[in-house]
């Protein structure tokens, strides 16, 4: 999987870190992932994150994780769409997460978005991810 996809890559970096406890996870920085991680941030699945450089010289992105009570906020992130296996939606097809509880993340014509955001501006797209 590794980097062919690198969303994959990020989404597994904060489940591993997450099993381990961790406050805050890297990973090289990309626009799409920075877009991801808004929707993260603003769903509430994440504090937040920061453009950092790397060891490498290059830049990262750390990612603040967020806990309630020691455990992750994030119960499940799924990776939906792949690049083996692009998975688009229409608007009125876009999946819903555990009846509304959890959400989708849809890149669209509009940019990267929640499937409620991407509902209300009637727009859909690949659906990159799921998280609970």
């Amino acid at each position: 999987m590794s980097m062919n996809d690198p969303l994959g890559d990020m989404l597994a970096r904060i489940r591993n870190a997450q099993m381990r406890g961790k406050s805050t996870v890297r990973t090289p920085a990309s626009k799409l992932r920075a877009w991801v991680l808004d929707v993260l941030a603003s769903e509430g699945y994440i504090r937040g994150y920061e453009k950092v450089t790397g060891a490498n010289g290059l830049p990262e992105l750390e990612i603040s994780l967020k806990y309630f009570e020691g455990t992750p906020v994030i119960r499940e992130l799924k990776r939906v769409s792949t690049p083996g296996r692009r998975v688009y939606a229409s608007v009125k097809d876009i999946p819903s997460v555990r009846q509304g509880l959890g959400v989708s993340i849809v890149s669209t014509p509009k940019g990267v978005m929640s499937d409620a955001a991407a509902r209300a501006a009637h727009v859909g797209g690949e659906v990159l991810c799921t998280v609970f």
